[in-house]
């Protein structure tokens, strides 16, 4: 069933069925394509591929029918026009910057993002000429105080890693469009089953594919979503020529995520309110961070522009690093690493991995202290879960 055959179907449809196109064969399940290349009827077929006159397959750097599915499904769950699937998360915005960008722009991003997207802005982006100014994640004064004539992208992730700060989209929105920029939020952690930001104004949205959309660990990909001219023409160019491309398996695999990217994500929620509750209540706990926890600052904004309050949450426990650590090693059910979305709950301690490649100036700015950790809250049994934690705590 393809995109333009669809009716007004809801969410949960669209999750399984939105993008496939039934080969001869008949098959029932989306196929995977491992093919580099394609065979046309003849040299002017060919050449109306190449030119672009004719629409159709050409080489699987930047046309793949398996990834192709997985864009236009993405695509209708986010009410986008155009998806982009790339090889991972950053890459994803990094042909976001290439295909929007140019040098002498400037761009305004959260100080809150992912670290490793801290250092793209700050080192690898500045080298072509593209300066980034951080300004706090919550306050819409600072953006707009930020913006300069040449500012063309305000850039944020919401809700933030780890701290779970959210930044209101709509404000934001209104900020960037004054000013002739555009608005790029990495909805990464919240997917299109809890936010839909090009509803709010957005411009762009970015993923991880990797995280909450597969669900289970299992691949590398992400994906730009938005118009047909900035993300269908501008961003696929980029990728075409640059080629960071999603692999067909890879693709087949974020399809069998998407099919249950709800039901998951429910439960995700469930089990975070339930761990931050609790945590609250320990007294080697000094902090909980969680939207959905009236004691959050944003709660109020999270009840509006989330559907559910997510499934991280993040602390600060007594004693510094080492007390963290000592939580940490403690642990024999959740996983130590710094991957999230997945079904297995994991741990991390944020100052030494996520952002450790940070200076400890720009980490302190960020909120990130040395005894914070950042659960990303699986599908175990919560009360498995706090057991863990409560050996360390």
């Amino acid at each position: 069933m393809t995109d333009d055959e669809l009716p007004p179907y809801g969410f949960d449809t669209l999750a399984v069925r939105a993008g496939q196109t039934r080969t001869a064969e008949g098959e029932h399940s989306e196929p995977i394509f491992p093919t580099s290349s394609y065979v046309f009827q003849s040299a002017a077929e060919a050449a109306a591929r190449f030119s672009g006159a004719e629409p159709g397959n050409i080489y699987s750097r930047f046309t793949n029918p398996t990834v192709r599915t997985f864009e236009q499904r993405l695509a209708a769950l986010e009410g986008a026009e155009s998806c982009v699937a790339t090889a991972s998360g950053m890459s994803a915005i990094l042909v976001t910057c290439m295909g929007l960008l140019k040098s002498g722009d400037h761009i305004v991003s959260s100080r809150s993002v992912f670290g490793t997207t801290v250092v793209l802005f700050d080192t690898f982006m500045a080298r072509f000429g593209i300066t980034t100014t951080f300004v706090a994640q919550d306050d819409p004064q600072a953006w707009q105080q930020a913006v300069r004539p040449n500012t063309r992208m305000l850039f944020l992730e919401t809700p933030s890693n780890p701290l779970t700060e959210l930044a209101d989209i709509r404000a934001l929105a209104d900020i960037a469009h004054h000013h002739d920029a555009l608005l790029v939020v990495d909805n990464c952690f919240c997917t299109p089953a809890l936010q839909r930001p090009l509803a709010l104004g957005a411009d762009v949205v970015v993923h991880s594919a990797t995280k909450y959309l597969d669900g289970q660990g299992r691949c590398i990909g992400g994906a730009v979503l938005g118009d047909a001219e900035r993300v269908g023409k501008n961003v696929f160019g980029a990728l075409r020529t640059a080629g960071p491309s999603m692999s067909p398996f890879n693709a087949w695999v974020f399809l069998k995520g998407l099919e249950t990217l709800r039901i998951r994500m429910n439960a995700h929620c469930s089990h975070a309110l339930a761990l931050a509750t609790w945590l609250e209540q320990q007294a080697s706990v000094e902090r909980v961070f969680y939207p959905g926890l009236a004691s959050h600052p944003q709660h109020q904004l999270a009840k509006r522009q989330m559907g559910d309050f997510g499934g991280i949450v993040a602390f600060e426990v007594r004693g510094g690093r080492e007390g963290a650590w000592k939580v940490i090693d403690h642990t024999r059910l959740l996983s130590i690493t710094a991957n999230l979305g997945d079904t297995k709950t994991t741990i991390t301690h944020p100052a030494t991995t996520t952002h450790g490649r940070l200076t400890p100036e720009a980490r302190a700015e960020a909120g990130i202290g040395d005894g914070l950790l950042r659960v990303a809250v699986g599908l175990e049994d919560v009360d498995d879960i706090m057991a863990d934690l409560a050996r360390g705590l």
